[in-house]
């Protein structure tokens, strides 16, 4: 195996050929052996945008040659791609700023740069990680950036359109199930009846709440602060370049990035990732609340309360024959586990703002993009596999509907709070329905029983 030395001020060390990451790369790999879990390729794509964008900006001002710039600009086109993908390794447990891997991505594109110009990986007179990849930028700029950009695209492309398609899933059962009564159930008790339409309703617009929750964070994460470099005073730049890096980033993501208004606050502060994590926080509580429903919902299928059925997907048991279980829906509860659980790590990393620069990044981008991608993955996963095949026991549903003792609630009017608590108590101990103890007392005519204990049937029309 060709092996190639390499120096910086710390000594010099032999790197495999075969690979395009450098000495800092190397050295982080050996560093930070924690989790074996890489910062998520999404942030390192978001990087190598980020790269291109200012070698583009850098060659209209003419402030790098072009023919390296040529380079520089077709090897990061190459890491967009996914060529180099398996030489980002860079533990997510490293430097708080992300550093690391913003010179993993300075490394590959370099050497990738210096291929295509002729030369051999590792040669710094040729392309410079720093000098030309890094040109006008700090990780301390670039990383908190990529983490935005990456975030968006994942929002716009996978995360709205699947809690819209979760969100039309129950908007359409609730129609299907508008003319079905069931029993209300508040502390898990026999309540006044309510529609199975109208539960579908309220978790159809938990999930549009939660859209629109996420979309206020979408018009935080758009103020980047690229050029901000390594203080927020912008040394080493010129704001042109970095405005003009911005809008090649625009064309490239169709998304309308801004910088920053305060540079400052762009490098030291992160509540606007905090922000989102608590929508996507909130979107999880919602699908935790909707699935315990569905859940209880469908218990059975004798013994429980049977008022729906689920798609059976596959066998429930090893042991127990024909058992099948809601495993969407386990499987969505988790996964909301993990979305909550993240917020408290991100709460603290959030708070992890040393004066210039918040030096707990890398965890905040590997929590962010992945709860993102597996919140998105859920909500496809629940509306296709689990709500668009729901059915509606509606002869159970309508059972319990009249068997709930709290429909004496509308006697109250005509005999009272008291006479009402019971009349409650003696069909609950004589196990009839109230309907039938007011006919077995005689307390009122059949027309005058249709007429009030219609009446949830009436309003729902």
């Amino acid at each position: 195996m060709a092996k190639r030395w390499e120096k910086d001020s710390f000594g010099r060390v032999r790197i495999d050929d075969a690979k395009y990451y450098g000495i800092n790369t190397f050295r982080a790999l050996e560093n930070f052996r924690i989790s074996g879990i890489a910062v998520p390729i999404e942030i390192i794509k978001a990087i190598a945008l980020i790269k291109l964008a200012y070698c583009k900006s850098h060659l209209k001002k003419r402030t790098i040659e072009s023919k390296k710039a040529s380079a520089i600009i077709k090897a990061a086109k190459e890491v967009l791609s996914g060529k180099f993908d398996q030489e980002f390794l860079a533990d997510v447990f490293q430097t708080g700023s992300g550093t690391s891997t913003n010179m993993n991505v300075n490394e590959v594109i370099a050497n990738r740069a210096v291929e295509i110009l002729g030369g051999k990986k590792g040669d710094k007179n040729i392309v410079h990680p720093n000098d030309d990849v890094n040109k006008g930028q700090s990780s301390n700029d670039v990383f908190p950036s990529s983490i935005q950009i990456a975030l968006l695209i994942q929002i716009r492309k996978k995360l709205t359109p699947a809690l819209k398609k979760l969100k039309k899933a129950l908007s359409k059962k609730s129609n299907e199930f508008k003319n079905i009564s069931k029993a209300g159930r508040t502390h898990l008790m026999d309540a006044l009846p309510i529609t199975l339409g109208d539960e579908f309703s309220a978790y159809s617009s938990q999930i549009k709440h939660s859209i629109d929750a996420i979309e206020v964070c979408e018009k935080e994460l758009l103020f980047l602060p690229l050029g901000g470099t390594a203080v927020g005073s912008g040394f080493g730049t010129s704001r042109d370049v970095s405005r003009q890096a911005i809008n090649f980033i625009n064309k490239e993501t169709k998304i309308k990035f801004k910088q920053a208004e305060n540079l400052y606050e762009g490098l030291g502060a992160k509540e606007n990732l905090l922000h989102f994590s608590s929508a996507l926080k909130r979107t999880a509580v919602a699908l935790m609340k909707i699935c315990e429903d569905l859940r209880l919902m469908a218990s059975g299928p004798k013994c429980g309360l049977s008022e729906v059925s689920l798609p059976e997907l596959q066998a429930g048991s090893s042991i127990m024959a024909g058992k099948v279980n809601p495993v969407i829906l386990e499987m969505t509860q988790m996964v909301c586990a993990e979305i909550i659980g993240f917020d408290s790590a991100n709460t603290i990393c959030a708070m992890g703002g040393r004066l210039e620069l918040n030096v707990m990044m890398p965890l905040l981008s590997f929590n962010l993009i992945f709860g993102t991608k597996v919140l998105s993955n859920t909500a496809e996963t629940l509306a296709e596999k689990c709500v668009q095949g729901i059915v509606a026991n509606q002869k159970k549903c309508e059972y319990y509907a009249e068997s709930t003792p709290s429909i004496v609630t509308f006697l109250q009017p005509y005999v009272g709070y008291d006479k009402a608590s019971l009349l409650y108590k003696e069909a609950v101990e004589k196990n009839i329905s109230i309907r039938n103890l007011i006919i077995e007392k005689r307390l009122m005519s059949e027309r005058e029983i249709s007429e009030i204990f219609d009446f949830y049937r009436k309003k729902k029309k």
